[in-house]
């Protein structure tokens, strides 16, 4: 599993990466994580509902071929992509959602955060407060796009949509339930939980 990690950057430019690494992999291309960050964004799941936009404001809107709803993208919320090829790892997209989601609720147990995940909702919650949110996009029997976790986001941009396409859905994030944890920290233990998971 190699890890590569990108600065904060556009959201287009790292889609459009991802869609060329996925189309011209071979069956021996090495699974890859990519972390980022991105300029302020909203995205629309291929199949979401453009009503569950109620206020963009001067942030850009984005349509793109994952799948779920509506999310936020900003600075201050860790972005995982996940590119494997889900028949040699033997999983199907179910179970690498469930492997996400396991992913950071065992980082928030850490701090003694209890999280849990919501039928029929993908992602992670605290107190029914959305913290991570996943998409994912199968390609030739192989993943790209993945994880966003708010570790310090601001989460205002979360007000002018229908977050995940659910009214009135709370959002919260690390540092709203009061741990300021240094970000190189964090990101070696979302790093250490996640690949073990999908190396072993």
């Amino acid at each position: 599993m190699r890890i590569i990690e990108f600065e904060i950057g556009n959201y287009k430019e790292i889609w459009k990466k991802m869609i060329e690494f996925t189309a011209t992999r071979t069956k021996d291309t090495q699974d890859e994580l990519w972390i980022t960050e991105h300029n302020p964004i909203y995205t629309l799941g291929k199949n979401a509902n453009e009503n569950n936009i109620i206020d963009a404001g001067d942030i850009p809107v984005l349509r793109v071929d994952r799948g779920g709803e509506v999310t936020y993208h900003g600075p201050g919320q860790i972005i995982i992509y996940v590119l494997i090829d889900l028949k040699r790892k033997g999983l199907n997209v179910s179970d690498l959602i469930f492997i996400l989601e396991e992913s950071i609720i065992q980082l928030l147990k850490k701090y003694n955060i209890r999280a849990s995940r919501m039928k029929k909702a993908p992602g992670v919650y605290v107190d029914s407060m959305k913290i991570a949110s996943i998409g994912i996009r199968v390609s030739r029997g192989c993943t790209y796009h993945g994880l966003s976790f708010n570790y310090d986001v601001d989460l205002a941009p979360f007000f002018g949509i229908n977050t995940c396409g659910f009214d009135q859905l709370n959002v919260t994030s690390l540092k709203n339930l009061n741990i300021n944890k240094n970000k190189a920290i964090l990101l070696r233990e979302i790093n250490e939980i996640l690949t073990d998971k999908l190396v072993n």
